[in-house]
């Protein structure tokens, strides 16, 4: 493609989808708690350690675009292998039955399960086309064991027990 060449929304989409992620689903509540708002998510990435900063690209037209700067926090967790089930209800495929889904650290959601929650307070948000980019202050993190569920060229998988057990990388 020539220097200057328009760029389409599919042709993003074909070519960025062979990068694998991880799943992740941003939550947040409103100040009493009553209503919780999620949505799946693999726009997420690790900033800075020190701060300790993460951000999340959430597209304008979602309705979590709006709550962010309303709430002031946000969770994410990252899903676990078992749960693509819970990605697609909180991409908009709700699920007919389900138990509780959330568990809390002071007053952010996070879903039940996850491989890992970490908690922010909004430190930053900017402009970035059809996105807006929210950088996060971390100010929770939690852990348990499991694999991560995973999206590649528009669907889930995970990583193999042999590749999860292989455990020297030499670093």
């Amino acid at each position: 493609m020539a220097a200057g060449t328009q760029v389409s929304p599919a042709q993003m989409r074909g070519t960025l989808g062979r990068f694998a992620t991880g799943v992740t689903v941003v939550t947040t509540a409103d100040a009493a708690g009553a209503d919780v708002h999620a949505m799946t998510a693999n726009a997420f990435v690790s900033v800075s350690l020190d701060p300790p900063l993460v951000l999340v690209s959430i597209d304008h037209r979602a309705r979590m675009h709006r709550l962010l700067p309303e709430t002031g926090r946000y969770g994410v967790s990252v899903l676990a292998a078992e749960q693509e089930r819970l990605a697609l209800h909180f991409a908009g495929r709700p699920l007919a039955e389900h138990d509780e889904l959330f568990e809390w650290a002071g007053d952010v959601p996070f879903v039940r399960g996850a491989i890992a929650h970490v908690g922010c307070s909004l430190h930053d948000r900017h402009a970035a086309g059809d996105h807006t980019l929210y950088l996060g202050r971390v100010e929770h993190l939690a852990t348990r064991p499991g694999r991560p569920l995973l999206f590649h060229q528009g669907a889930f998988g995970q990583i193999s027990a042999e590749e999860a057990a292989a455990h020297t990388w030499g670093w």
